[in-house]
């Protein structure tokens, strides 16, 4: 077999790699955005695989990093099928459609418009966990992989193997288990080689429990009937915020009257979706399912309409606002920013990883001036932040989960940055006695 690293390769965005078979047959394994200042300009470089001569394509996730640019297939002769969960067909639909809205905006020329969106779709073919399929000379099963809704790694199985390689395991992105609504990542049993994230590959997240740390800055501004802002990506981390929150106010570790806005027409839509899947919850949310559910509570506002800010505005008391994006690059969430950063009894909780360049990561360095809109903001508002609702594997499950496979020989280290590989590929190569740990370039093919 061989492997083309066309993405995530040095980077953590822009997942996409090309497998193809002892006898010469490929599979595209995700089609990703990149994203961030830094490599953004990598999306409008033509795609460097005949796309046309593809048996079929795989998509690990709905995230933008992973499924950004599908529809890129179709313009270069793609007519195959392309393999997810139900759940990650039905997030994909929702962010491509999303990212072609937000295109309009663009000064650029657009990857894709709504109607090549919609004719991707029709290549969505949907596959259970742990139900093994074919494409080409592949044999491909799904395994949860614990990181969002749907989220899958990959065993795929060469049927005409020219090497001692026949198992090869694409980890997509695993998750951070135990995780609030999802199972622990799945075990299997064996394989011969493993394309691994390394996302936080050199570090361990943090043993603060986020529970309290949302309890806490909710009830800081509880005592002064302040505002609470909270950036959160519309896929996964509003779900879990509202998942939380509803919890603390059923223990009464909040105050039940004070009011929770999710504006994001986003990341209602994914609720929605998360409610149509039962089964791929944990034993604890699959309950809460059969109930009022697990993301209703007291206090709860959705805003549809961006003239619902003014409802927000008008709320009097302690508040509240959970908005896209969540590294404050756009959305709704800007807009917040720009009101009420400069009121001091606002708050600002950060709860996951901020890119260079970005408002998030500004606020998170300490900045006390802003530029939102192309206007000076001053920052008086407080900012705190919590690594530990990462939906990413640490270091240690990284490792925990490649140990538990038996017979690996070669490890081949992606979406991650080159200090985060070098670190676990130090590791592995200590630790698990794997002496075949690649650290792959863009655009590079390896042998397996």
């Amino acid at each position: 077999m061989k492997i083309k690293f066309l993405g995530a390769a040095g980077t953590v965005t822009g997942s996409s790699y090309v497998l193809t078979s002892g006898s010469g047959k490929s599979i595209l394994i995700d089609l990703g955005m990149f994203q961030g200042p830094d490599v953004d300009h990598l999306n409008y470089q033509p795609y460097e695989y005949d796309c046309g001569s593809l048996s079929g394509a795989v998509l690990t996730h709905a995230h933008l990093d992973h499924c950004g640019r599908l529809p890129v297939l179709l313009k270069k002769g793609f007519t195959e099928s392309i393999y997810m969960t139900s759940a990650t067909a039905d997030l994909t639909e929702l962010s491509l459609l999303d990212t072609a809205k937000i295109a309009l905006e663009d000064e650029r020329q657009p990857l894709f418009d709504k109607a090549l969106a919609e004719q991707t779709f029709q290549h969505f073919k949907r596959v259970a966990y742990r139900e093994p399929f074919t494409v080409g000379d592949f044999t491909v099963t799904l395994r949860d992989a614990g990181h969002i809704l749907g989220s899958a790694y990959l065993e795929v199985v060469d049927t005409k193997p020219d090497s001692a390689i026949k198992k090869i395991v694409f980890s997509g992105d695993l998750g951070n288990s135990p995780d609030e609504l999802l199972p622990d990542i799945e075990r299997i049993a064996s394989a011969d080689a493993v394309v691994m994230e390394s996302t936080y590959g050199d570090r361990l997240h943090p043993s603060t429990n986020p529970v309290e740390v949302i309890a806490a800055e909710i009830n800081a501004v509880e005592a002064i009937g302040g505002t609470l802002l909270i950036p959160a990506f519309s896929l996964h981390r509003t779900q879990e915020l509202m998942h939380i929150i509803r919890h603390l106010k059923e223990k009464g570790k909040v105050k039940e009257d004070t009011q929770v806005f999710m504006d994001s027409p986003m990341a209602n839509a994914a609720t929605t979706i998360y409610t149509r899947y039962p089964e791929d919850f944990n034993a604890h949310v699959k309950e809460e399912l059969r109930g009022s559910g697990p993301f209703t509570f007291p206090g709860m506002v959705i805003i549809h309409k961006h003239k619902g800010q003014r409802l927000i505005a008008e709320a009097l008391g302690a508040k509240v606002i959970i908005a896209g994006s969540g590294m404050m690059t756009g959305g709704r969430i800007v807009g917040h920013a720009a009101t009420y950063l400069p009121i001091p009894s606002t708050r600002v909780l950060i709860v996951g990883w901020q890119g260079e360049q970005t408002l998030g990561r500004a606020l998170l360095e300490g900045s006390r001036k802003v530029t939102i809109a192309d206007k000076d903001v001053s920052v008086k508002a407080t900012v705190t932040d919590t690594q530990a609702m990462s939906a990413h594997a640490d270091q240690q499950q990284l490792m925990d989960w490649l140990q538990s496979m038996k017979g690996v020989q070669k490890v081949f280290l992606t979406h991650g940055d080159d200090e985060p590989r070098q670190a676990l590929a130090a590791k592995i190569t200590k630790d698990l006695s794997i002496g075949d740990v690649a650290l792959p370039r863009m655009h590079e093919e390896i042998s397996v």
